[in-house]
């Protein structure tokens, strides 16, 4: 199945971040790809960039941006395409909002919400809550998890998706720095999983959107400039290309860690107890 990482202008305007989401599912959906994912704040912005001040969480237009949610899932349904979306969730009245991606199904309806747990020391300053929980979901067979921004320097974020038997994970972000870049290969081959990577068009040229393959390597990747584009690439498990990762390196990492492996093949020897001689 194919799947797409979305590069997207992202403007303070809620009605024209909708519309420039669902063009792109639009094309994506005319591409031949199963899903898409869109950037951290994709719709409602995001602080310090589109929501100046925590404090502007209290006028902003909660219910324009559940009217754009609406239409963007009422889009998904038209074109049977998954999306996935970056958004402020509101929270009861004294809470700041989560910093989220909702995901809609092919059939129109709002799957689940990824929620960022592991907020960035500004981002807990008021502006946004921390979420609790991974979620996955599946797609024509494939397993799904999704991560946000700073959680690329959370190797236990990718590490748990894939003991949770993830093929791929929809990482978006309001920009991909080279650091990110090199830790989203890393866990892209240590854990053998697909990342699709997404972020604003705005801030490409740190790192544009992108797809890494299980074996660590890009798969595709957007022009590293501040223009709207797609990243997209197809899965498929029994790819020769991917024989290794997948075949091999990931169930033999998972009975690794398991470690039965090993405690059947320990030396009971008191020359392996002694640390004091040679």
């Amino acid at each position: 199945m194919k799947i797409a990482a979305a590069q997207t202008i992202v403007s303070p305007d809620i009605t024209a971040n909708g519309r420039t989401i669902r063009s792109m599912i639009a094309a994506t959906a005319a591409d031949g790809a199963r899903v898409i994912n869109f950037c951290e704040g994709a719709l409602s912005g995001y602080s310090k960039s589109q929501i100046l001040h925590p404090e502007d969480w209290a006028s902003f237009d909660w219910r324009q941006q559940e009217a754009e949610l609406r239409a963007i899932a009422d889009l998904c349904g038209d074109l049977r395409i998954f999306a996935v979306v970056g958004g402020a969730h509101r929270l009861a009245e004294g809470y700041p909002p989560h910093n989220s991606l909702y995901v809609f199904s092919e059939t129109g309806a709002l799957l689940t919400r990824y929620d960022k747990r592991f907020l960035s020391n500004s981002e807990l300053g008021g502006w946004y809550s921390p979420g609790t929980a991974p979620i996955t979901f599946d797609i024509n067979g494939y397993r799904f998890g999704c991560a946000i921004c700073i959680e690329a320097t959370f190797p236990e974020v990718f590490q748990e998706y894939a003991n949770l038997g993830v093929d791929a994970v929809f990482f978006s972000s309001y920009g991909i720095p080279e650091y990110f870049q090199i830790a989203l290969r890393a866990h892209a081959g240590l854990n053998c999983i697909w990342i699709g990577a997404a972020t604003p068009a705005q801030k490409a040229a740190k790192g544009p959107a992108s797809i890494i393959g299980p074996d660590g390597k890009w798969v595709a990747q957007c022009a590293a400039t501040p223009e709207p584009g797609l990243a997209t690439a197809v899965l498929n498990r029994d790819d020769p290309a991917y024989d290794i990762p997948l075949q091999k390196a990931r169930p033999w990492r998972l009975k690794a860690r398991q470690g039965d492996i090993y405690r059947e093949r320990m030396a009971d020897d008191p020359r392996s107890e002694d640390r004091s001689g040679y």
